[in-house]
C-alpha cells in the first residue's frame, strides 16, 4: 500500500546539477523522518541525507556543502537538489521512508 517513486536521475557533466524527487502514496509523510541512500556498483548502501518530521537535517560528510534534502509535506515530496557533482556521486539513489520503505531507486550518473 505504501509507495515511494523516486525520479530526476540521469546523466550529467562534473560540477552540474540535478534534483531528485520522491513521491509517496499510502501514508503521511509529515511525522516521520525521511532519508535518500545512494549505492553505487560493488559498494554498500550509504545514507547520504536526513530530515526528520521536525525538520533536523543531517549530510553525510562526502556530500555536506553541495546536497540539499528538503520535504513538502503538502505534496508528500521528498527532494534532493544535489550541486557541484562529482564522479564519485554516481549511483543508484534511493529514497527510505519509516524504516522499512524503499523506493526503487533512480540512477545517477556523473561523467565527463
Amino acid at each position: 500500500q505504501v509507495r515511494l517513486v523516486e525520479s530526476g536521475g540521469g546523466l550529467v557533466q562534473p560540477g552540474g546539477s540535478l534534483r531528485l524527487s520522491c513521491a509517496v502514496s499510502g501514508s503521511a509523510i509529515s511525522p516521520y523522518a525521511m532519508s535518500w541512500y545512494r549505492q553505487a556498483p560493488g559498494n554498500q548502501r550509504e545514507l547520504v541525507a536526513t530530515i526528520s518530521g521536525g525538520d533536523y537535517i543531517e549530510y553525510a560528510d562526502s556530500v555536506k556543502g553541495r546536497f540539499t534534502i528538503s520535504r513538502d509535506n503538502a505534496k508528500q515530496t521528498l527532494y534532493l537538489v544535489m550541486n557541484t557533482l562529482k564522479p564519485e556521486d554516481t549511483g543508484v539513489y534511493y529514497c527510505h521512508f519509516r524504516s522499512r520503505y524503499w523506493g526503487q531507486g533512480t540512477q545517477v550518473t556523473v561523467s565527463a
